[in-house]
């Protein structure tokens, strides 16, 4: 292992650094080679650092060692993907803000499929939701598409179940680290995950769940993705700003349309009006991402 890729693990590592931080550092000192020679002053005159952020960093770095670090997320199963390493997805590393490392649990070979179709939507799914991903997602898996989503309550999780029950492949992005399962609800559904596909985070295992962790996962669902569909969403929701990212990304975005008197298509329906490509069967889907 080289050394700049230890220094930016044990670096990233530090939960009070943000990624505005991280590049901020890494601008001024191209392969952290200081890192272990700044005192808490220097953190924050030279870097911009609170001081409060400054000595949580400087104390992690002298606690801890890279070897520590490394050596515990080796216990814990975890694999480490950071943006030098040759397996770093390259649909994800050429978006305009990608993360620096990405933490993986499950298996690692389930990135090697660039087809990749994130499916979102709704916390608060209608029966008709889930009825549309129960017929759409079986037919995209066996066309060999790995489903990319959330993990959150709602579509989300039932993107991931019905990939697993047609045996497709799926991956699910945290806003939190692997020691908080969010939401606790779906511990089992993170527990078949890791079996045979694999859970990717941006946050070290010890990072709880912030509000404002979920908008900046988003862009990680759509970025690892050839295309986002949107299956029921409000009219304000956190799928409407995915598909606003995957449409900087310069991903294709599709929706499901539903009925004018369901708060949980004005989002979908919105996006319609907005140029998302309408989507009535999987034919839909397939025949504009297969070209």
């Amino acid at each position: 292992m080289n050394d700049f890729r230890q220094r930016l693990i044990h670096l990233h590592s530090c939960q009070s650094l943000t990624r505005n931080m991280m590049c901020r550092i890494l601008y001024q000192d191209h392969e952290l080679e200081t890192i272990y020679d700044h005192t808490t002053k220097t953190w924050q005159n030279l870097f911009g650092l609170s001081k409060d952020t400054a000595q949580s960093l400087h104390q992690h770095l002298h606690s801890y060692s890279s070897i520590q670090i490394l050596e515990y997320l080796k216990q814990k199963l975890i694999h480490v993907i950071t943006i030098e390493d040759t397996d770093y997805p390259p649909l994800l590393k050429n978006i305009f803000d990608p993360p620096f490392v990405l933490y993986a649990i499950g298996q690692k070979a389930v990135l090697n499929n660039e087809k990749r179709i994130a499916v979102i939507g709704t916390r608060t799914p209608t029966d008709t939701g889930l009825q549309t991903l129960s017929t759409l997602i079986p037919p995209i898996t066996r066309q060999g598409w790995t489903i990319v989503s959330g993990m959150a309550k709602g579509i989300d999780s039932h993107a991931h179940w019905q990939a697993l029950k047609a045996q497709g492949q799926t991956i699910a992005i945290l806003g939190s680290g692997f020691n908080y399962i969010y939401p606790k609800s779906n511990q089992e559904l993170f527990s078949k995950l890791t079996q045979k596909n694999i859970i990717l985070s941006e946050y070290p295992p010890n990072t709880p769940p912030k509000k404002w962790h979920f908008p900046a996962r988003n862009r990680i669902i759509s970025g690892l993705s050839k295309a986002v569909l949107v299956v029921e969403a409000k009219e304000r929701s956190g799928s409407l700003i995915t598909a606003d990212q995957a449409l900087e990304q310069g991903r294709d975005v599709f929706a499901v349309p539903g009925s004018i008197f369901s708060n949980e298509s004005k989002g979908t329906n919105y996006l319609i009006q907005q140029g998302a490509k309408l989507v009535a069967s999987h034919e839909d889907i397939l025949c504009e991402i297969d070209n």
